[in-house]
């Protein structure tokens, strides 16, 4: 059983309809029991930091999650609330990744939103899977470079694209609108 996570954000239909196309059938919940018996969890997101992580709070979801042995994805705003903090709104994250959330420099287009090269692949998650591949971002906060960066995308600065720590994996672009290569990514992180 594969658990979302429910916290009144996030791109909940996209991602159930991307398993739905690979035969995976989901639960939408923020139900302690089930998370905790999921055999894998998938954190989403789409929203504002302080906002999103408020109700995170209010739930007890922030304290849950870190605490999860199962493999777990980070989505996007749920990757970077992964993170010990983020300039959108100051907040203090989870801290699962010890990595700062900050906005990118406005020099250029500010959200950072369509498909761009992710390369330096760097975890099982990307199993049979090229490197310079595009994926689709809508982004305007980035996750610095660290040693828990398995693959970099360079939009007006090099950031991480998608993280690994343990059970715990994380991408800041949407693999469940990133067609072929999105697909892939959803099947390998289905198989660990």
């Amino acid at each position: 059983m594969i658990a979302i996570i429910k916290y009144n954000g996030g791109n909940v239909n996209s991602v159930q309809n991307a398993l739905n196309r690979l035969n995976v059938s989901s639960v939408f919940t923020d139900n302690f029991d089930l998370i905790r018996k999921a055999d894998k969890v998938i954190f989403p997101g789409v929203g504002e930091a302080s906002s999103t992580m408020k109700i995170l709070k209010e739930k007890s979801l922030d304290r849950l999650i870190p605490t999860l042995k199962q493999p777990v994805l980070g989505i996007c705003l749920g990757m970077q609330l992964m993170c010990k903090n983020n300039e959108e709104g100051n907040t203090v994250g989870m801290g699962i990744f010890d990595i700062s959330v900050k906005k990118f420099p406005s020099e250029n287009i500010v959200p950072h939103m369509g498909w761009n090269t992710i390369s330096e692949l760097q975890s099982p998650i990307f199993s049979g899977i090229e490197e310079e591949n595009d994926v689709y971002f809508v982004h305007s906060f980035y996750c610095e470079l660290s040693k828990n960066t398995t693959s970099v995308c360079d939009y007006i600065l090099p950031f991480s694209a998608s993280l690994q720590k343990d059970n715990f994996y994380a991408m800041q672009f949407h693999p469940e609108k990133s067609g072929r290569v999105g697909s892939r990514l959803l099947e390998n992180f289905l198989k660990l």
